[in-house]
C-alpha cells in the first residue's frame, strides 16, 4: 500500500468508501476496519485523517449533500423564467427519483441519522437551506419551502412506487404550488 506522502487521494478514497459502505450496509455497519478495507488503505489512515467515526460520517454526508446541492444548482441556475424554473423543478424530481439507488439510500440514511442524533440535524438543516435558497432565486420564500418538500416527497414516492407517476402529474403538482390564485 502507498504511504500518505505518495497517496494524496487517500482521504477522498476513504470518504467514497464510506458512502459506498453506507449505501450497501447502512450507517450502523460503519467501522474504521470495514472502511479501511473497502478503501484499500491501512487501518491507521482512518485515525490519521478522521478523529473518529462521527467526523468521518459528517464529512462523508457533507460531501453527499454537496453533490445533491450541485444538481439543484445546475438545474435551477439554467432557468431564466418562471416557466423554466417550474420545468427545472420537475426535472429535479425525476432526476432524483430515477437516479442512482445509492443517492436515495444515502438520503434516507442521513435523515434517519439526523432524526436519532441532533448533531446531524445541523447538516440536514444546512442542506435544506441551500435547496430553498436556490429555489428562492425563482420563487418566494414560502413557495420555495413548499417546493423543497414537494421535491423530496415526490422523488421518494416515484423512487419507491412499483408504478411511478408520470411527468404530467409532477408538472401539475409543481404548477399548483407555484401559481398564485
Amino acid at each position: 500500500m502507498a504511504t500518505g506522502h505518495t497517496d494524496p487521494q487517500r482521504r477522498e478514497r476513504i470518504l467514497t468508501a464510506t458512502l459506498n459502505h453506507i449505501a450497501d450496509e447502512g450507517v450502523a455497519g460503519v467501522s474504521h476496519r470495514k472502511i479501511a478495507a473497502r478503501a484499500g488503505v491501512p487501518l491507521g489512515s482512518m485515525t490519521y485523517h478522521f478523529k473518529g467515526i462521527d467526523e468521518l460520517l459528517r464529512e462523508a454526508f457533507t460531501r453527499f449533500a454537496d453533490h445533491v446541492a450541485a444538481i439543484f444548482e445546475e438545474r435551477l441556475n439554467a432557468a431564466k423564467s418562471p416557466d423554466q424554473a417550474r420545468e427545472a423543478v420537475t426535472d429535479l424530481i425525476h432526476e432524483l427519483s430515477d437516479g442512482p439507488q445509492q443517492d436515495l439510500i444515502l438520503t434516507h440514511e442521513l435523515y434517519t441519522l439526523a432524526a436519532r442524533h441532533p448533531e446531524y440535524r445541523e447538516l440536514t438543516r444546512k442542506w435544506m437551506l441551500r435547496s430553498r435558497q436556490l429555489l428562492e432565486r425563482h420563487f418566494d420564500a414560502e413557495t420555495a419551502r413548499q417546493l423543497d418538500a414537494l421535491i423530496e416527497g415526490l422523488a421518494l414516492h416515484r423512487a419507491l412506487d412499483t408504478t411511478p407517476h408520470d411527468r404530467k402529474l409532477t408538472s401539475e403538482a409543481v404548477r399548483r404550488i407555484t401559481t398564485t390564485a
